[in-house]
């Protein structure tokens, strides 16, 4: 089983808790963004950004020193979002962090799949953004299905934690045969689920430490997972989506 989480947009250089224990696997392929990135004015790059001019500042002047190879970040620890909180990753323990080696990858506009300790540096490029490479016009078609293949080299079974703007780069590249299974976590009203995002990341950086911490091999053993409130509802799952909610006030 593989786990697909999403990336954050904060990030944090720390090359001292934890050694990185490779690099990031399509490194040549990030090359080729970077170069693209390069050759683009700051007012270019803060329309592709979408952020404010000090924002477009500091990343302007990181890619233009950006060494992809030297004073690296273990990703796990890179990323300091929301999930990236609840997950906890400083504090898991050794055979906790070589379960979230083998089968959680991070999904990444700017490094395509990333394993918990390839080394990474700060970057911004979400996946959706409109940058266009040779003859692709975005970053979903530049990655085309290189990650879905990737990701079903060893397995048969995905359990998606990630965005649906980050899924869109697998689900539609899967072989025949891989399963794809989304959670969904939201408060049930009226009989409706809905969806919070602060929520949902909340309870997708708790379920990886859950599935860390009880070395789940299926994804059949994530249907156990009760934290932040949440039970798995059979009634509004099926074999695709396995959705977790709890009671509206």
């Amino acid at each position: 089983m593989k786990i697909i989480i999403s990336p954050a947009k904060k990030m944090n250089v720390d090359t001292d808790s934890f050694d990185c224990r490779g690099l990031p696997l399509f490194l040549e392929r990030t090359h080729q963004l970077l170069d693209a990135l390069r050759a683009m004015s700051r007012e270019q790059l803060r329309t592709l950004w979408k952020c404010s001019e000090p924002l477009a500042r500091l990343n302007d002047e990181r890619i233009r020193r950006m060494d992809l190879r030297s004073s690296l970040t273990p990703a796990i620890l890179a990323y300091e979002g929301i999930q990236y909180q609840y997950m906890a990753p400083g504090v898991f323990t050794y055979d906790e962090l070589d379960y979230i080696q083998e089968h959680l990858r991070i999904l990444s506009g700017f490094y395509g799949l990333l394993r918990p300790f390839d080394g990474v540096v700060p970057y911004r490029l979400e996946m959706q953004a409109k940058l266009a490479v040779g003859a692709a016009a975005d970053l979903y078609a530049f990655w085309g299905d290189s990650l879905a293949c990737e990701l079903s080299k060893d397995t048969d079974v995905i359990l998606n934690l990630a965005s649906k703007e980050y899924s869109r780069s697998v689900a539609p590249h899967l072989p025949a045969g891989v399963r794809f299974i989304t959670c969904v976590f939201g408060e049930e009203k009226n009989g409706r689920i809905l969806e919070k995002a602060t929520l949902c990341k909340m309870a997708r950086g708790e379920m990886v430490r859950y599935l860390a911490e009880h070395h789940c091999q299926t994804p059949e053993q994530a249907k156990r997972f009760d934290r932040l409130g949440f039970r798995f509802s059979p009634e509004h799952s099926d074999e695709n989506n396995y959705v977790f909610c709890k009671k509206g006030r």
